[in-house]
C-alpha cells in the first residue's frame, strides 16, 4: 500500500472514515478520507461452511478475526495518523445470525448465513398455520429461509439446552453488525440498525419496533435482541487496544441499503443494482413503505434522525457466486476475472442458458424447491459457453427483478446504477443494458457499499453536513447505452424462462 500523508485543505485538517465491510465471502477494510476517496484497503477471504446441502454456515470468529485483521492493516497501512480517524462506518451481509455468550462473547455455533435454506420447513409450517399475511403486512417480507428470524428459531431448538440459556438472558443475538459492534466495544454494546433489523422477520415496518406477536410466532426471546438504533448515529466507542485509541462507531447499515446511500440514490424513484455473491436491486420508495404484490420486498432504506427511507428490493440468491463456482467447484478458471476472458471467445452463448438455483430462486420467484441448471448443451457446447451462460445468468436474473420493479412501483426507469465486483466485466454491463433497454452507469468509485457506511458514518460526526454535499461526489466512471434490437431481446429473454422453468420444482416434498 501507499503510505498517503496527512494534507490541508484550507485550514482543515482532512478527516478520515474507516468502513468495516463484511461481506459472505471475505471481510474488507477501507479508509476513505473526507472526499470519499479510498486512502487504503485490505482484504481476507474466509471458509464457506457447507454441512449439507442447501445449508451454508460460517465460523464467526473467522468473521470477527478477519474484520480485524484488515481493519487495523488499513489503517497501519495508509500513514493516516490514528488521531485523524473521526469514525467508524459498518456494513455487512444480512439476514446471517450469529448467537454468541453475554458473560464470555463466545459464539455458541457457527452462524447461519442468509443463503442458507435449512429453515425451509420452519417457513412452510408458519405459511401452513396461516401466518403469513401477518408477517408479510407487518414485515415487508415473505416468509423464506432467507430471513434471520427462522434461523434463530432453528438453532435454539436444535442445539442442547441453547432455548433454556435464552431465555434466561444468557444468549445473545443479531446479524453480523450486531455481533461486529459488540466485539469493537468490548461487549458493552449490543445493538442493530433499523435496516439490518428490517430483514430479521421481527421488525415491525409500521411501529419500528421488534414485534410482540412476531417474537411469539417465532419463538424468539425479545432478550436475546439488540438496540435499534438509527443507521447514522454513535453506536458506541472501540475499545482502545484494537486500534490505538477509541473510535466512534458512527454509521452502520446493511450491505444493500449501504450501497444504495452510496450511490446517492436519496431520491424516491432512484435505483441501483449491486452484483456480489448475490444481485440485489433496490428502488427508493421515500418516506412510506409500499407493499407489494409481485414477490418484492418492502425493506427499510436507512434512518437519519427521525427521517425514515424505504425501498422495494428484488434479491437474486446467485450472481457473482456462480464465478466462484467455476472457479473453486469446477476448477473452470484460477481466478475469478478470467471468466470475461474466456467468455469473450465466443460469440454468444451457443444456445446455452444457467439457471444458478443453487438454494433456490428468490425475487420474484421464491422457489425453495428449484435447483441450479445448465440446459440447451449440445456436443459443440464448450466451457466457454459455459462461462458465458454463467455470466449472462446475472443479467438475466436482473432483468427479472427489473421488469417486477417497473410494474410493482409503476416507475419506468430510465437509467440503473450499478457496482458490485461483477461490474468489471464490461461485456456483463453491455448485456445488461441491452436486455434491460436502460441506460447503466458505472461509479468511479466501485466500492459503494463501503462508501455508504462511510457516508453514514460521517454524517453522524459532522464530516459531511448534508446528502446533498454527499450527492455531489458521486462521479462517473462509464455508461452503456442499450444496442439490443427488440427480436433479440426478447427471444433470449423467452429462452430464459424456459429454462427457469424447467429448473422449479427439483426438490420434491418426501
Amino acid at each position: 500500500m501507499i503510505a498517503v500523508p496527512s494534507i490541508l485543505y484550507g485550514v482543515f485538517t482532512v478527516k478520515y472514515i474507516l468502513a468495516l465491510d463484511q461481506g459472505t465471502t471475505s471481510s474488507r477494510a477501507i479508509l476513505f478520507d473526507d472526499h470519499g476517496s479510498i486512502v487504503s484497503q485490505a482484504q481476507e477471504e474466509f471458509e464457506q461452511i457447507f454441512p449439507t446441502p442447501g445449508h451454508v454456515e460460517h465460523d464467526p470468529e473467522a468473521i470477527w478475526s478477519s474484520q480485524l485483521v484488515t481493519a487495523q492493516h488499513a489503517i497501519e497501512s495508509s500513514g493516516v495518523d490514528v488521531e485523524q480517524i473521526a469514525a467508524i462506518g459498518i456494513t455487512n451481509q444480512r439476514e446471517t445470525i450469529v448467537l454468541w455468550d453475554k458473560k464470555t462473547g463466545k459464539p455458541v455455533c457457527n452462524a447461519i448465513v442468509w443463503q442458507s435454506r435449512i429453515t425451509d420447513s420452519i417457513c412452510k409450517k408458519l405459511k401452513a398455520d396461516g401466518h403469513e399475511a401477518m408477517i408479510r403486512e407487518k414485515t415487508g417480507l415473505v416468509v423464506d429461509a432467507y430471513f434471520s428470524g427462522t434461523k434463530i428459531q432453528y438453532l435454539l431448538d436444535t442445539v442442547d439446552g441453547l432455548r433454556q440459556r435464552a431465555e434466561q438472558g444468557e444468549i445473545l443475538c443479531g446479524t453480523v453488525d450486531s455481533f461486529l459492534i459488540w466485539r469493537l466495544t468490548g461487549g458493552a454494546v449490543h445493538a442493530t440498525d433499523v435496516s439490518n433489523a428490517s430483514r430479521t422477520m421481527l421488525f415491525n415496518l409500521n411501529t419500528m419496533e421488534w414485534d410482540d406477536e412476531l417474537l411469539s410466532v417465532l419463538n424468539v426471546p425479545r432478550c436475546m435482541l439488540p438496540e435499534v438504533k438509527p443507521s447514522s448515529g454513535i453506536f458506541g466507542e472501540t475499545t482502545p487496544e484494537l486500534f490505538g485509541r477509541s473510535i466512534p462507531i458512527a454509521g452502520c447499515a446493511g450491505d444493500q441499503q449501504a450501497a444504495t446511500f452510496g450511490q446517492g440514490c436519496f431520491n424516491a424513484g432512484d435505483a441501483k443494482n449491486t452484483y456480489g455473491t448475490g444481485c440485489f436491486m433496490l428502488l427508493n420508495t421515500g418516506s412510506k413503505p409500499v407493499p407489494s404484490k409481485r414477490g418484492l420486498l418492502t425493506t427499510v432504506g436507512w434512518q437519519i434522525g427521525d427521517e425514515v427511507t424505504y425501498c422495494l428490493e428484488g434479491s437474486v440468491f446467485v450472481a457473482g457466486a456462480v464465478v466462484q463456482w467455476l472457479r473453486d467447484g469446477l476448477e473452470m478458471i484460477e481466478n475469478s476475472p478470467d471468466v470475461e476472458t474466456l467468455a469473450a471467445t465466443v460469440d454468444d452463448n451457443g444456445g446455452v442458458y444457467f439457471v444458478p438455483a443453487f438454494v433456490g430462486l428468490g425475487t420474484p420467484y421464491w422457489d425453495s424447491s428449484a435447483r441450479g441448471m445448465i440446459i440447451g448443451l449440445t456436443r459443440g457446447s464448450t466451457k466457454a459457453h459455459i462461462a458465458r451462460a454463467a455470466v449472462e445468468s446475472m443479467a438475466f436474473q436482473s432483468m427479472d427483478v427489473l421488469d417486477t420493479m417497473q410494474k410493482e412501483s409503476g416507475v419506468t426507469l430510465g437509467r440503473l446504477k450499478v457496482d458490485g465486483g461483477a461490474t468489471a466485466n464490461n461485456a456483463l454491463l453491455e448485456f445488461q443494458s441491452g436486455l434491460l433497454g436502460v441506460q447503466v452507469m458505472r461509479p468511479k468509485i466501485q466500492e459503494t457499499t463501503a462508501l455508504g457506511a462511510t457516508f453514514l458514518a460521517g454524517l453522524a460526526v459532522g464530516v459531511w453536513e448534508s446528502q446533498a454535499e454527499i450527492a455531489k461526489q458521486w462521479a462517473l466512471d462509464r455508461e452503456f447505452q442499450p444496442s439490443m434490437e427488440a427480436a433479440e431481446r426478447d427471444r433470449l429473454s423467452a429462452d430464459w424462462h424456459r429454462a427457469i422453468e424447467a429448473s422449479r420444482g427439483w426438490i420434491q416434498d418426501e
